[in-house]
């Protein structure tokens, strides 16, 4: 059983593999064959990208659209797909792993396929696809590139909220609450006075009419900073006979004493670290703007039908 993702390219002899019989193969079919032909495990089989599509498919799709381009997967209708002689004179000399290097010679480079892609061999000025260093494809570079964005701006939120005055830090937690659905009918919450909050720093509803409240604590820690368990136990003490439930907030982290603490009290207590935070806040863009989207199309097969 294969427990680790293979790269992209690492599905182009399993798939050749399995076409190799010469029977045509639907898209869905030949995904399946191919994932059973690798024995992936159920966690690999089910990775998510952040699209929702399976990453395997992904990985697959895009195996079988090089291939293609190489001339040893052809394409009699919509969505089948079949091995081509040259498909095979690859398998013989590439039984068990193709690569870029291997299908190169089979490729019109003139195909838009790979305009721009390929790379200038500086010994003999010839453009080459072999020296391609793409260990994901496109959506999923995409999908790298969007975290990273996303790593950058969570720590610049956590950089500006550290260096803002306390009051401003609970007005944002409870700004997000509210982004997030609570705040009852009006979408309303309140900060509670710095001066006279007995331990809760800010209110916030859960339902429409109020019955039910969520009750805030919202603490400025340095990254490395951590809340420790006497200052949950304190939360949970302003809580007594207010509510049985309520939310400590953190631009730092929680101390594995305060963690244990707050999964066995009887109060409930949520606690959302500095990491956390951030990725809920540009989840629900408090504090952030979308800056661009990135549209990513495939061809209409009913357009052409």
């Amino acid at each position: 059983m294969t427990d680790k993702m293979p790269t992209w390219d690492e599905f182009m002899a399993p798939v050749l593999q399995v076409l190799e019989s010469g029977k045509d193969r639907r898209y869905r079919d030949l995904w399946q064959a191919v994932v059973d032909r690798l024995s992936l495990s159920d966690d690999i089989k089910s990775e998510k990208m952040s699209s929702g599509g399976s990453r395997a498919e992904n990985r697959i799709n895009w195996a079988t659209s090089h291939l293609f381009h190489a001339n040893a997967v052809d394409r009699p209708s919509r969505g089948v797909y079949r091995i081509t002689d040259i498909g095979r004179q690859i398998l013989v000399s590439k039984p068990n792993k193709v690569t870029l290097a291997d299908i190169e010679p089979f490729a019109d480079l003139t195909d838009v396929f790979w305009t721009g892609r390929a790379k200038s061999n500086p010994k003999n000025g010839v453009t080459s696809i072999a020296n391609l260093d793409e260990d994901l494809e496109p959506r999923e570079q995409i999908e790298a590139a969007r975290k990273r964005i996303h790593e950058e701006v969570a720590s610049e939120l956590l950089r500006r909220l550290q260096d803002k005055d306390p009051g401003f830090f609970e007005t944002a937690v409870v700004k997000l609450l509210i982004a997030m659905g609570y705040g009852g009918a009006e979408g309303q919450g309140q900060v509670t006075p710095l001066t006279h909050d007995g331990g809760i720093d800010g209110v916030i509803d859960r339902d429409a009419l109020g019955i039910d409240r969520v009750y805030i604590q919202a603490k400025r820690y340095a990254a490395d900073g951590r809340v420790q368990r006497p200052e949950v136990q304190s939360f949970v003490g302003a809580l007594s006979g207010k509510a049985s439930s309520g939310v400590f907030i953190t631009t730092g982290r929680f101390s594995k004493g305060a963690e244990e603490y707050a999964s066995v009290v009887p109060t409930r207590i949520i606690l959302i670290d500095g990491q956390r935070l951030a990725a809920l806040m540009i989840r629900y863009q408090v504090g952030v703007q979308v800056k661009e989207n990135v549209e990513v199309v495939e061809v209409d097969e009913d357009f052409f039908e």
